[in-house]
């Protein structure tokens, strides 16, 4: 129980230190004197609580063994798609810039919106889709173990 309390902690600090970050980096409307003046004490905003992926389904227990946190920074090009993958790990992330459309092997879809936050499907086959007219940018974290990988493709199925 200590070691999962452990790494929960360590991924809530290096996310929520990275989505601080790539939000402040993403707001260029307003300078860094103005935010400063403004600010007169530390705010603090759960974006997201949950043991669900974003389709509803429960996600699956903390594996064993020596954890390592992965944060990636994805641009997805104005009418790019990803292939079809599956996670092998958990993973979470927000959405800093447009609109993007993730699609279960199912049909089932779900369509995230600049400054939403999104659980990726575990083991479960999907894909992405950028359908509006500017990049997306998305940040997202992985609670990972050595030597696995974030996700595994599959080339065999046709994206339409």
């Amino acid at each position: 129980m200590r070691k999962m309390m452990n790494w929960m902690l360590a991924a809530i600090l290096v996310c929520g230190t990275s989505v601080m970050t790539s939000c402040r980096k993403a707001n260029t409307d307003v300078n860094e004197e103005e935010k400063v003046e403004k600010v007169e004490k530390v705010v603090s905003t759960e974006l997201i609580r949950t043991s669900q992926s974003w389709d509803g389904v429960e996600l699956p227990d903390y594996p064993e063994g020596r954890p390592e946190l992965v944060a990636v920074k994805y641009v997805f090009p104005a009418g790019q798609k990803l292939g079809w993958h599956h996670h092998p790990v958990m993973n979470y992330g927000i959405l800093v810039q447009g609109e993007l459309t993730i699609i279960g092997q199912d049909g089932k879809e779900k369509v995230v919106h600049e400054g939403e936050t999104v659980v990726e499907m575990v083991n479960t086959i999907h894909h992405g889709e950028n359908r509006g007219d500017k990049p997306v940018i998305l940040y997202m974290f992985y609670l990972s173990q050595k030597d696995m990988p974030l996700a595994v493709q599959h080339p065999e199925i046709p994206l339409e």
